[in-house]
């Protein structure tokens, strides 16, 4: 599977030692890296389809401090889309009020109908591009039924809508920031972390220090500004389990990327 990173913080902070404890694991997840630095309206997204430990541009972007309040990190291990650059997370695009919204996915949607017809306005692959893509059009529609801007707590409470009907029979670990909040969900055990200190909140698939990390709260959309929880959603019961028909599924797939 795909690992994450992410970090909401209320002031910035320099982030290189858990960055380059997260991309050193690279080795299990060949497949592409991507980093997104992102300070309300300004996103700036870096990406390659190779693999972390040996990108030397990587190498070189981690020499220097790195200072953030909002971040994604991603390695991929590629399960739906080839090894390419318009396949490698984050994704980002823009709603129609000009809002930029930013996704990182570990997981594989294997039903979803309402994502097919995103296929055809994609630029790469992934199940995970159609997400946002979805989630963004949803967003887009609501404030067109409204004829105005929803605030941040309705946004909250349609995305905890969708993934909560998105996140049956899927693996659905996600971290979205829309400029203003920033969203976790996961319905996979052991399968995301956080680490809680002063002013701002860490999240990895794994722990990347020996400090307290603790498994996020289960099956439950989060939001997070400036380092602090703010919202929390509809605790659901759609936990993904692996099963033999998942993985056949997953096997066929990858076998021919």
């Amino acid at each position: 599977m795909c690992e994450l990173f992410g970090i909401s913080s209320a002031k910035k902070c320099q982030i290189n030692d858990y960055l380059k404890d997260f991309f050193s694991h690279g080795d299990a997840h060949p497949h592409g890296w991507g980093l997104a630095c992102m300070e309300e309206n300004q996103i700036q997204i870096e990406k390659e389809p190779i693999q972390a430990n040996k990108s030397n541009y990587l190498k070189e972007r981690l020499s220097v401090p790195l200072e953030v309040q909002n971040a994604f990190g991603h390695i991929r291990y590629a399960t739906i889309g080839h090894v390419e650059y318009g396949n490698c997370h984050p994704y980002t695009t823009k709603d129609d009020t000009g809002r930029q919204w930013t996704l990182v996915h570990n997981g594989t949607i294997f039903d979803y109908p309402p994502l097919s017809k995103y296929v055809d306005i994609q630029k790469g692959e992934t199940d995970s591009e159609r997400i946002l893509l979805y989630l963004v059009d949803q967003i887009n529609q609501e404030e067109k039924r409204l004829q105005r801007i929803m605030s941040a707590e309705e946004r909250f409470q349609l995305l905890d809508a969708v993934i909560v009907h998105m996140s049956k029979g899927n693996k659905l670990n996600l971290l979205i920031y829309d400029e203003e909040l920033f969203y976790v969900h996961s319905n996979y055990v052991d399968s995301l972390y956080e680490l809680k200190k002063e002013q701002q909140v860490l999240f990895s698939t794994t722990p990347l220090s020996k400090e307290d990390w603790k498994p996020v709260k289960f099956a439950t959309l989060l939001a997070y500004q400036n380092g602090q929880k703010v919202i929390s959603g509809t605790t659901h019961t759609h936990e993904y389990k692996d099963n033999e028909e998942n993985m056949k599924f997953l096997y066929s797939i990858f076998s021919d990327l």
